[in-house]
């Protein structure tokens, strides 16, 4: 059914969303078939295991600890950055964002660097015993990606009226009270949202547990696959990661299915009232420095340690081998998630209809379904139906196309909603087809969203671990691999240089996102540089829908 007042498309552009659906679909396809090809009685058997119930509870320990420990250090810290008199909240805001920088498993590197015979801890003449199992995992993911939950909730904090907590105030609640009945129930969506992100990220982050040794799903596909003891029960594990994975996601639409938030009109919002700390500034600051030493400070220093004992001048020129083939993977990739999305994004926003958000969920498919089931996927489609692929680039580089088209269209629908529809109405009355109007008309406009897209895309790819473990093609080595294949052997001096490239690559990334915020996307700060809320409440939390064009 089209939207009221929507014109049907042509016939011809579902072409590449039915193509889209067929890549997407199909591998997933066989990976149930390869799982029903094992006898029944033995399928029962190996998904009712007592290794599956561990695995189960094992993944659900770990999502639940690293949801719970995002939350407690992005809640605080959203706050204080927001709605007290902290100084140098826009630097501190730069600073939490860069842990993103650090993938999972560099984060794992770096724990594992700090303890041990020959760890940085020992050096500084206090032995730790090397991290590892449940907490290890959950600290290297924690530290990793509280800043998903950190920025929804300085969203949601800076959309906040700040009348309703005053009206709160004024009838004799307590601050406490007033955070409990007033502020917690209206960020909500915002805590949700990053709990989600951080969820979905858990589920099916394979580098951190890995190097931790703590079997969950993930850890599991991969040594069952690895192995090759049953491949049916590699391909019945990732069914179940699957099934888990759109957990969160029904309990976040089921939570805020019918949640009513007050929110006051544009243009009618003011600065809300700073809370001076007071005395307990220093405990603030404190707090602030333990969270940026623990996530940006430690990995700097254990990577300078690790290449001070074993300087990595030697190692260059594969690092630099390295980096080329991730760069070699990376750049087709991202043309072909941009080329994908520009056809799905047209047909969304120019004919909304029933069809054309059926074709948007399937491309979210590929960002939902957690890496490691949709490289498995990939490798029983191409050992079925298309030999010829399997272990090459071209698959490689299709399955991150597949991955991170929904990371794609983000920007691209972006620029689109915002292009007036009457300039291709205005060069079709002047005799060009369509192709001609859409190419001269509005292709000009939506180069800033391709762009966007095509960077995201590339930067997600050239830290990207999971799929490039199944799916890269023997002897081929990126930066990713690197890092994980030295540091499962214990060889952390060797990885460091590899990991050190990662992470001043993804902070280059990072650091031009912070400094793309052009004057007025970004918040008026006062005399003393402290940011305020804008004026227009324009920043909203991020939303289930907004989710795979979040752009972090």
């Amino acid at each position: 059914m089209r939207s009221r007042g929507s014109a049907a498309a042509p016939l011809l552009l579902y072409l590449p969303p039915g193509l889209i659906a067929l890549a997407m679909l199909v591998p997933l396809g066989y990976l149930v078939l390869r799982t029903l090809e094992a006898d029944p009685t033995h399928l029962a058997e190996l998904i009712w295991r007592g290794r599956s119930r561990v695995l189960l509870g094992n993944t659900l320990q770990l999502t639940g600890a690293v949801v719970a420990g995002t939350t407690a250090i992005a809640l605080p810290l959203a706050w204080l950055v927001t709605r007290t008199d902290l100084p140098g909240t826009r630097m501190i805001t730069t600073a939490a964002v860069l842990p993103l920088a650090v993938p999972g498993y560099v984060m794992a590197y770096a724990l594992l660097g700090l303890g041990g015979q020959n760890g940085l801890a020992a050096s500084l003449g206090v032995p730790l015993q090397r991290l590892s199992g449940l907490g290890g995992a959950a600290a290297a993911l924690t530290l990793y990606a509280f800043p998903y939950t950190f920025l929804n909730l300085r969203s949601a904090f800076l959309s906040l009226d700040p009348g309703l907590e005053e009206a709160a105030r004024s009838l004799g609640y307590s601050p406490w009270q007033v955070f409990l009945r007033v502020t917690l129930p209206l960020i909500t969506p915002g805590l949700i949202a990053g709990a989600l992100i951080v969820s979905i990220y858990t589920l099916g982050d394979f580098g951190a547990v890995a190097l931790m040794r703590f079997e969950v799903f993930s850890f599991a596909i991969y040594t069952q696959y690895t192995s090759a003891f049953d491949r049916s029960y590699a391909a019945a594990l990732a069914l179940m990661l699957m099934a888990l994975t759109a957990l969160p996601l029904a309990l976040e639409a089921r939570v805020l299915k019918n949640s009513h938030l007050a929110r006051v009109g544009s243009g009618v919002s003011r600065r809300p009232r700073q809370i001076p700390l007071g005395w307990k500034m220093p405990l603030a600051l404190l707090f602030v420095a333990a969270v940026l030493a623990s996530s940006v400070g430690l990995p700097a220093l254990i990577l300078l340690h690790w290449m001070r004992l074993q300087p990595p001048w030697a190692e260059l020129p594969r690092v630099a081998t390295a980096f080329g083939n991730s760069l070699s993977a990376a750049v087709p990739s991202a043309l072909v998630a941009a080329a994908a999305a520009l056809p799905l994004a047209y047909l969304r926003v120019r004919y909304p209809s029933r069809g054309s958000r059926a074709a948007e969920r399937i491309a979210f498919t590929g960002y939902a379904v957690p890496p490691l089931a949709l490289g498995l996927a990939m490798v029983f489609f191409s050992l079925r139906a298309v030999p010829a692929l399997y272990q090459t680039r071209t698959l490689l580089i299709l399955t991150y196309g597949l991955n991170f088209l929904a990371l794609a269209m983000g920007p691209i629908r972006n620029s689109l909603m915002a292009a007036p529809r009457n300039l291709e109405e205005a060069a079709r009355s002047l005799g060009r087809s369509r192709v001609a109007a859409f190419c001269l008309a509005l292709f000009p406009l939506l180069r800033k969203g391709i762009f966007a897209a095509l960077t995201l895309v590339f930067v997600m790819v050239m830290k990207e671990l999971p799929l490039a473990v199944l799916l890269a093609p023997t002897g081929f080595t990126t930066l990713s691999t690197a890092v994980f294949s030295r540091t499962s052997e214990a060889l952390l001096a060797e990885a460091a240089p590899y990991a050190a490239a990662i992470v001043l690559f993804s902070s280059l990334f990072v650091g031009l996102l912070v400094r793309s915020e052009s004057p007025h996307n970004q918040e008026p700060s006062d005399a003393s540089g402290k940011t305020t809320p804008r004026e227009d409440l324009s920043r909203a939390p991020l939303s289930r829908e907004t989710l795979p064009g979040n752009p972090l």
